[in-house]
């Protein structure tokens, strides 16, 4: 068993950005906050499978080069291959949660 709790860990940039709570040795997964005007920045995975949990904040998920309007509650479940991109052009955080399987840290390619 592992256990972790939230709060015990960082985000990447302070307040904001991804914080993992699990990495490998099957997947890996976390939360990310993003600020509003900020982006995860565009990209997609050779190999991995990704899928995102809003939980707060209506963002856009572009999904290769076609942008979707998230509501609370929203699941996106990516293929490897596809391109993708979240943008937070709202006023307010978004917090969502990812799911990464398998675990290839090297798998992300920058578009």
């Amino acid at each position: 068993m592992e256990l972790v709790n939230e709060q015990d860990l960082d985000f990447r940039y302070g307040d904001h950005g991804p914080k993992y709570l699990f990495r490998g040795p099957h997947y890996e997964w976390g939360v990310i906050v993003l600020k509003p005007g900020q982006s995860l920045s565009a990209h997609k995975h050779e190999t991995v499978e990704e899928t995102f949990y809003f939980e707060a904040g209506t963002p856009q998920m572009v999904v290769d080069g076609q942008a979707h309007r998230v509501r609370e509650g929203d699941v996106f479940k990516l293929q490897p291959g596809e391109g993708h991109d979240i943008i937070n052009d709202g006023d307010a955080d978004t917090r969502l949660i990812f799911i990464k399987a398998p675990y290839a840290p090297k798998d992300k390619v920058e578009l």
